[in-house]
């Protein structure tokens, strides 16, 4: 198991470290005990956390309902969490 994906009753919790207002949205590795995730979104106005959740729910083939914000509204640091996660999370995440 990875630092940055935990599994409970069928439903995972990611902690990513975003960086907004990039050329694209792209996962970019790890940033210490979080999965780094580059947007293109900016920071203003929930954007980027709009963009995060729907990037985060296509990745892993999920409706966009199904992926939610626990904590880190305003932080860099975030905490989702994604119900009817696949089996593969991690290969469809790190994947290109």
């Amino acid at each position: 198991m990875v630092d940055w994906l935990r599994e409970a009753d069928g439903a995972i919790t990611l902690t990513v470290h975003v960086q907004p207002a990039g050329k694209r949205s792209e996962v970019l590795g790890l940033h210490g005990d979080a999965l780094k995730i580059r947007l293109a979104a900016p920071a203003i106005e929930g954007r980027a956390n709009a963009a995060l959740l729907e990037f985060v729910a296509q990745r892993l083939g999920v409706p966009r309902a199904a992926v939610t914000l626990k904590s880190g509204q305003t932080s860099r640091r975030k905490v989702l969490l994604v119900l009817a996660a696949p089996v593969d999370a991690v290969r469809r995440l790190l994947g290109p």
